[in-house]
């Protein structure tokens, strides 16, 4: 498929993978060097180097491992996950994982229905408009996005269900790193929000799953489209 115009987050991580095969400055196995002396290397944000090892992350090359820091694959995993259509790849994973939010997410809408208290659901209303806000000002928002979601599986009363939230988080950080449709991404959210939240508030559980059925499928058709509006899947 013929690739559009590479964003920068795209072409740092390009570069990055060319260090470890090309230039070989890395090996498997090695530790990136931190945040603050790579992005100074590349020339780059701190902000577009997260994003550049987040793809690297999700295909395999690079492995973060919390508290020690960001390694390099093994020399199969480096070789066997990265190549021309590498973006294409991000967002067929992104699909599968946005069909498993669609098993549970809206089950986990309709029990706050039923179970959140007045205060909670105030709080999940409250969390949209500062999503809204955020987006209406132009500011990076998938922080506040995240909240609205974990609002929610807060509010459903199951323990078990926080286990979800860094599932949602993911996907939600992807799919604004490689949007190619981000204008479609922002009026979806928007749109969607407003509807869950309606039907929240009316306590409407086939309402809200409803509604969460709309969202996931309108952020999986966003990832099913390139710059030319073109089917990837």
């Amino acid at each position: 498929m013929k690739q559009g115009k590479k964003s920068l987050s795209q072409q740092s991580a390009d570069r990055i993978y060319n260090m470890i095969v090309k230039e070989h400055v890395y090996q498997p196995g090695d530790q990136l060097p931190n945040e603050m002396i790579l992005s100074k290397q590349l020339g780059i944000s701190r902000t577009t180097l997260r994003d550049a090892v987040r793809m690297l992350t999700l295909q395999g090359v690079l492995e973060v491992h919390r508290g020690k820091g960001t390694f390099v694959s093994s020399e199969e995993a480096v070789l066997g996950n990265y190549g021309l259509d590498n973006f294409d790849r991000i967002r067929v994973k992104l699909k599968d994982l946005y069909e498993l939010r669609l098993l549970f997410e809206p089950q986990v809408v309709a029990l706050a229905c039923r179970r959140a208290t007045d205060d909670e659901i105030e709080a999940i209303y409250k969390q949209g408009q500062i999503v809204v806000d955020t987006i209406k000002k132009g500011k990076p928002w998938t922080k506040a996005d995240q909240e609205f979601h974990r609002l929610i599986i807060t509010a459903a009363h199951n323990d078990f269900m926080s286990h979800l939230v860094p599932l949602i988080n993911r996907a939600i950080d992807e799919s604004v790193i490689i949007g190619s449709s981000k204008e479609s991404l922002y009026q979806n959210t928007v749109q969607d929000h407003a509807l869950i939240m309606e039907f929240l508030k009316l306590r409407d559980e086939q309402g809200a799953k409803y509604a969460m059925e709309i969202h996931i499928h309108h952020a999986i058709h966003t990832l099913e489209l390139n710059k030319n509006g073109e089917a990837i899947f």
